[in-house]
């Protein structure tokens, strides 16, 4: 006589809510890291403190990320990017070198040194971005005062007016003072 099997509710309902999870998943795409800058029109650099994606993220990005990723990126009107500095080569420093270099020299962004650029297009180019290039907008993201230093700083960069950070500071080799704190004991054996 064959066995009766019987199905209880509850392994019912999990292959039911199974299904319908597969079926959800399988209904919208999965989208990578590239996939998003193209939806939400905005290069990956907004997202990210590296404009090739990946590690750490932007405030704008943190918000975006904690929203689930949407297609649109949100604005933070009136958040400065930062406060307080004026120094045009420490705003370089914060804003622009993970992608332009330390110096200028270029690594994802543009080389700077020696690029010809003029002031016009140095500050059109920073307050509205190069979305084609991956440079976002910083429009509102400095005060004008801000904005203008970091400006006179990239445009005698350009110029070679700028010495370079040198790549490594070389430092005298560390000196170890002091006595033993115990004295050793003497080997001994067996």
């Amino acid at each position: 006589m064959p066995k009766k099997m019987t199905i209880s509710f509850a392994a019912l309902a999990m292959g039911v809510v199974l299904v319908m999870a597969v079926a959800l998943f399988m209904s919208e795409p999965a989208h990578a890291l590239p996939e998003y800058a193209n939806r939400t029109g905005e290069s990956c650099a907004t997202c990210h403190v590296n404009p090739g994606g990946g590690g750490p993220r932007t405030m704008r990005g943190l918000i975006w990320a904690a929203r689930g990723k949407p297609d649109a990126v949100p604005e933070l009107p009136g958040v400065l990017l930062a406060p307080g500095v004026t120094d045009g080569a420490e705003l370089f420093q914060i804003a622009c070198a993970s992608c332009h270099g330390v110096n200028g020299e270029g690594m994802f962004g543009a080389r700077l040194v020696n690029g010809g650029l003029k002031e016009a297009k140095i500050r059109g180019n920073v307050l509205r971005g190069r979305l084609q290039s991956g440079m976002p907008s910083f429009e509102g993201k400095f005060t004008s005062a801000q904005l203008q230093a970091l400006i006179e700083f990239v445009v005698a960069l350009e110029n070679g007016e700028v010495t370079p950070i040198p790549a490594a500071i070389p430092l005298e080799p560390p000196q170890l003072q002091g006595a033993p704190q115990s004295t050793p004991a003497a080997p001994g054996g067996n």
